[in-house]
Parts: C-alpha cells; structure tokens; sequence
C-alpha cells in the first residue's frame, strides 16, 4: 500500500487539507511571519529526528551541484509560498485561501509542460480547467 505514488498523493492532499485548518487556528493571535518561522523550526526538527532514525543523512557537500541549486531554489519558493499563506489565512478565510492555494495545481502542470516537456492529454486538460473553475469560483464567495 504504502509504495505507489498515489498513496503518498492522497496522504499529502490529506495532510495539506489538515495544516490549512491547524495553521488558520494557529495564527489567530500571533504574526504571520513568527507562525511560519515556528511551523518551519518543528518540521526541521522532526525532519531531523526522522532522517536520523532511517539513517539517511547525507553530507551535504557530497551532493551533486545542480541537485543543491535546484534544492536550494525550491526551499526559496517554499518559505515564499509559507510567509504568504500564513498571511492571507491570517487575514481571510481558510475556506477560500486554501482553494486558491490549491491553484499550484495548475501552475505545476503548466510550468512542468514548459520546463519539463511533460504532456497531457484531452482528459488531463479537461482537469485542470475543472480545477481552475473550480477555484475560481469558490473563492468568488
């Protein structure tokens, strides 16, 4: 069970749906940019603690270059999309932030068919403007 993609798909989506509502009651009465810093210290830490547990570490010096720039541009895009959706479900509804957060969806796709040559088919694209509407309308509350 645990060793398809899909698998780990649904229990992200899962967990995404369950950090929308922790964060949103989390950040009620603190900063946004503070909520962020905590949330990013307890997943470095228990991170950390799993890594060390499998016994995965790896030297980081060890690693190939263009793995670490592209690892240290995504950890870029991380922080930047946390410091914003920290801020926008500080100040609006978790119920219309996240289904606009969820627009990644189709910014992945598209960026993937652009700097990954990836393709989609007739049934794919139908999806993605299902998800697009489906956003945009829920967020048009």
């Amino acid at each position: 069970m645990f060793q398809h993609w899909r698998t780990y798909a649904f229990m992200s989506a899962l967990f995404a749906g369950l950090t929308a509502i922790f964060a949103k009651l989390g950040v009620k009465n603190i900063p946004s940019n503070y909520a962020t810093l905590f949330r990013t210290v307890v997943i470095i830490l228990f991170l950390a603690f799993l890594v060390g547990l499998r016994r995965e570490w790896i030297n980081p010096l060890s690693l190939d270059r263009r793995s670490l720039i592209f690892l240290l541009l995504s950890g870029i895009a991380t922080g930047l999309s946390w410091l914003c959706y920290f801020r926008a479900l500080q100040i609006g509804p978790a119920s219309l932030v996240a289904p606009i957060d969820k627009l990644s969806l189709v910014f992945v796709v598209v960026l993937s068919l652009v700097f990954l040559g990836e393709r989609l088919g007739p049934t794919q694209w139908v999806g993605v403007f299902l998800m697009s509407t489906g956003a945009v309308l829920i967020a048009l509350k």
